[in-house]
């Protein structure tokens, strides 16, 4: 019976360390958190995670055009993660 108190002292903790709310979300996180978000705003056609210009990974934001209103409202980071806006054409299935 010792055991298992020593057991539930030691082990206990130790899985708790996950779920840390000091952790900041993963990129994963925060674009899923956000993607909606930016399908509301013309013009977008992807959101993606990537690499940004040094090789950082990014959120990628992708549009169909050129598009200067959609592209000042876009911020530069979320939740510490660069957002980097792309110009790809539209996309269409095949």
């Amino acid at each position: 019976m010792r055991w298992i108190a020593i057991c539930t002292v030691l082990i206990f903790p130790l899985l708790a360390l996950g779920d840390d709310p000091g952790m900041p979300p993963s990129i994963q996180d925060v674009k899923k958190q956000h993607e909606a978000q930016f399908f509301k705003m013309a013009g977008v056609v992807s959101v993606g995670i990537g690499l940004d210009s040094e090789g950082n990974q990014a959120i990628i934001v992708g549009l169909d055009r050129t598009r200067p209103e959609t592209e000042s409202s876009i911020p530069a980071t979320l939740e510490g993660y660069p957002v980097v806006v792309q110009t790809i054409g539209t996309i269409r299935a095949q």
